[in-house]
């Protein structure tokens, strides 16, 4: 009996033993498998990871040279223009360019606007230049001394817009306050705003509305008039509409850059003692003459408030647009006190004190025909 209840309880420990090993083991091995699923798991990501990091930086068509205009537009999300990018033939594999996106942070805001892309180009690439807001641009050189008209016909030139979809975008900034230097009791003598949008190079994205090509032009002469030119306009006794009028008559009258400051110096000091103009680019504004086409005397009697051959002071606005050198000659006339000049048919002209010795050289470089 006794050897009995030992060896079953001998037994027992064994069994009981066995359990707890059991017990273990089971837990040993549920440790394992979730390991290897584990393992798994993580190799098929770096597998999905590595196929599309292959994808990505792999073309849709290696070495080809074909660029396309793709545009994403206002409230496209990633998987939007994902999906277009491959039906277009841009990216392989739409997928890839959505995963990428949401890695690197650009499906949060993928810029609008018109990009230059290509089939050559990898997956990466392309949601670089998108996601940067790389758009085509394009340059917009304005000469100075334009006037609307030949803003208006630059653009048309240009493909932009139509002249007469300009001239509505210059009302419409108008109209909205966008030229804060036009005085309103000017305003019925300029219908065509001109001299206020600056003449520059800039920049667009490709497709840009006119009115939007409108409201920089005039954001920049905003620009070029604040600060030390506002401060010296105010020494001068001029608004900075007048000192836009100013200068847009040297613009068109000086052609040798260090003559500015001296025709300058000619129209200051005949406003000074209130002596007209006489400035012969305002006359062929009103008649549209061209430069290379003389002024006749006959044409001095001309009909307009431009005319400041028959009005006092300044016209009622500019007649082009000026360019920096001419704004600043106005504010910083040369300090003489010259009040006549006559052209020498060079490009340059003959400065005169008095009235007599102007008439010598109008018949020594004009023959008393002309101007």
């Amino acid at each position: 009996m006794t050897s009995y209840h030992r060896s079953y309880g001998r037994a027992f420990l064994i069994i009981g033993r066995s359990a707890g090993d059991w017990a273990r083991a089971a837990r040993a091995a549920a440790r394992s498998l979730v390991v290897r699923y584990l393992l798994l798991a993580l190799a098929g990501v770096f597998t999905l990871g590595a196929c599309g990091l292959v994808l990505a930086a792999t073309p849709a068509s290696p070495g080809s040279e074909e660029m396309i205009v793709f545009d994403v537009r206002p409230g496209d999300g990633a998987a939007a223009v994902a999906s277009r990018l491959e039906a277009q033939g841009l990216v392989r594999d739409a997928l890839s360019f959505r995963v990428l996106s949401g890695l690197l942070g650009y499906d949060r805001g993928l810029k609008t606007g018109r990009y230059e892309l290509g089939p050559g180009q990898s997956t990466w690439a392309i949601l670089r230049k998108i996601g940067r807001g790389q758009v085509i641009t394009f340059s917009l050189t304005v000469p100075e001394g334009y006037t609307i008209a030949q803003m208006a016909a630059l653009l048309e030139e240009k493909g932009l817009a139509t002249a007469e979809e300009f001239r509505k975008a210059v009302e419409r900034v108008a109209a909205d306050g966008g030229f804060p230097f036009l005085p309103a009791e000017r305003r019925p003598f300029i219908e065509t705003y001109e001299g206020l949008l600056f003449p520059d190079t800039y920049f667009f994205e490709d497709g840009v509305p006119p009115e939007a090509i409108v409201r920089r032009m005039a954001g920049r002469t905003v620009e070029v008039l604040s600060g030390d030119f506002s401060a010296r306009a105010q020494e001068l006794g001029l608004a900075p509409f007048e000192v836009l009028t100013l200068a847009s008559i040297i613009e068109k009258e000086a052609a040798v850059a260090e003559e500015r400051d001296i025709i300058s110096s000619v129209y200051h000091n005949r406003l000074r003692i209130g002596m007209k103009l006489d400035a012969c680019p305002t006359v062929r504004y009103v008649l549209s003459k061209p430069p290379n086409e003389p002024l006749l005397f006959t044409d001095l009697e001309v009909v307009s408030p431009y005319n400041t051959y028959e009005n006092a002071g300044l016209p009622p606005g500019p007649i082009c647009a000026p360019g920096m050198a001419s704004i600043r000659a106005a504010l910083y006339p040369a300090d003489t006190d010259f009040l006549y000049f006559v052209s020498k048919n060079d490009g340059t002209h003959h400065f005169s004190r008095t009235f007599e010795e102007h008439v010598r050289a109008v018949s020594q470089y004009q023959g008393g025909g002309g101007l």
